[in-house]
């Protein structure tokens, strides 16, 4: 996961500075269609990474939610339902980051190259292109190496507001399911208790 968030950051914050550089020249680099075939190979050679990093975005609130859930499965819930139970709530958990995932790849397909492609296509030219093709050999690599921080957050910032309308609903769903699972075990534990004390104090009097 570092590698690909590296290797990501890495060619998002190139595209970044050299737009920075190239922010004061007259017109952008020309383009062209072998221009346009060298962004294209530089994005499906960077496509693991962006559907790493789009994974990333689902998995982070998901194992917050699984690790509150343990919490209260072996504070609230009984010993004879914790097993079913957290099967459950991990069954619903996967549902949910596995439908997520799909969902934020098909968005970060369309998103990428709207991007990441304009940025590359207009400020580098197919020379630069090809370094980036070749990066890990490359001088431009210990370029990357140097220059690691802002960008990957505005992208990440952008990717979340794209998605969030869709995202948001999904996850409270499944917060209100983990929530009506966690609820259905306590009540059922304490009915069970509470009927068997009732023929105890019947005896007692």
């Amino acid at each position: 996961m570092m590698k690909r968030l590296l290797a990501l950051t890495a060619l998002c914050f190139a595209v970044h500075a050299h737009a920075q550089t190239a922010a004061s020249a007259p017109a952008p680099v020309p383009t062209s269609p072998a221009k346009k075939e060298l962004v294209k190979k530089l994005l499906q050679l960077q496509q693991a990474n962006f559907d790493g990093l789009a994974r990333s975005i689902v998995e982070r609130p998901a194992i917050q939610l699984m690790q509150a859930a343990g919490q209260a499965l072996q504070t609230q819930v009984p010993a004879d339902k914790r097993e079913a139970t957290g099967k459950q709530i991990e069954a619903d958990v996967k549902k949910f980051v596995d439908e997520s995932s799909t969902l934020l790849r098909d968005r970060t397909a369309k998103l990428v190259p709207t991007t990441f492609g304009s940025g590359l296509e207009e400020k580098f030219t197919e020379d630069e292109l090809r370094q980036f093709i070749a990066w890990t050999e490359s001088p431009v690599n210990k370029k990357f190496q140097q220059l690691l921080p802002d960008i990957q957050t505005a992208f990440l910032q952008k990717l979340a507001a794209d998605t969030s309308p869709v995202l948001d609903p999904k996850f409270q769903a499944l917060q209100q399911k983990v929530r009506t699972t966690l609820t259905t075990a306590i009540g059922s534990a304490s009915s069970g208790a509470a009927s068997a004390s009732a023929p105890a104090k019947a005896t007692g009097k």
